[in-house]
């Protein structure tokens, strides 16, 4: 398998961006890193069996359908990227081990060992260039029509990590710039459906916020990472059940 071209996406491809709402009048910007696990066509399945390319190594799994839930509601603009975590992880810099694994928890990804310079730039502009310039651009139109962007990125967990299970059930996570979080966890403890807590299961130390980093904290602007445990979004009903949720969290958040 020839891995090093110029572009790793083919017509077939299509893009790696997905946007939706464009011009949503919400200020709430969504961000959705994880939203498939698909793979571009020259990458195979990246010698992986299938159970691990269904698997939270490959993707978030419900994040995207939450968050088009609350797209919807709030008629809040949505950016995701169309292609695996496991080709370019878009929350982590090109100089990361984890933008590109060779390991995934308990995988190793035979199509990700000894990439090439070539290889990993073919993959820094294919997908992580893009994607993070699509997110430039709307934030600079939205600016230019006067409108407000908050910045909202969408994850899911998976509830057993290295055999450990994980109790939290909604992770609320903040790099430097607390506000929105905060806020959202002040609501929270005023209706707490679900366990919830800060920067869990994961925190800034573990590199994953990139995105609230590149596109928040740079600009200015509130941010606030969402972790879901995943088993609570695996069908439409507890997709929509956490959606409502979240929408409440943020209006009563931006409201206060």
């Amino acid at each position: 398998m020839v891995l090093a071209r110029p572009k790793i996406l083919s017509e077939a491809d299509g893009d790696c961006v997905g946007i939706e709402r464009i011009r949503g009048q919400s200020p709430v910007l969504l961000i959705c890193e994880h939203a498939s696990n698909a793979l571009p066509a020259v990458f195979g399945n990246l010698g992986l069996p299938s159970e691990a390319l269904s698997s939270h190594i490959a993707w978030d799994p419900g994040a995207l359908a939450v968050a088009r839930n609350i797209s919807e509601a709030l008629d809040a603009t949505l950016v995701y990227q169309r292609f695996s975590r496991l080709i370019y992880d878009c929350n982590r810099p090109p100089n990361s081990p984890g933008a590109m694994p060779e390991t995934s928890e308990i995988y190793a990804i035979p199509g990700n060992k000894d990439l090439s310079p070539e290889e990993r730039l073919a993959r820094t502009d294919s997908l992580y260039v893009p994607f993070h310039d699509a997110i430039r651009g709307l934030i600079r139109d939205r600016r230019a029509r006067g409108q407000d962007s908050i910045i909202v990125t969408m994850h899911s967990f998976t509830p057993v990590y290295h055999g450990r299970e994980r109790a939290v059930e909604l992770g609320i996570l903040h790099d430097e710039d607390r506000r929105l979080a905060d806020r959202m966890l002040e609501a929270a403890a005023e209706a707490p459906l679900y366990r919830t807590e800060r920067n869990e299961p994961y925190g800034p130390e573990d590199g994953v916020t990139h995105t609230l980093i590149l596109h928040g904290l740079s600009n200015g602007l509130r941010n606030v990472m969402i972790e879901v445990r995943n088993d609570l979004i695996a069908d439409d009903i507890g997709q929509g059940v956490m959606a409502d949720y979240l929408k409440g969290l943020l209006q009563q958040s931006l409201e206060a």
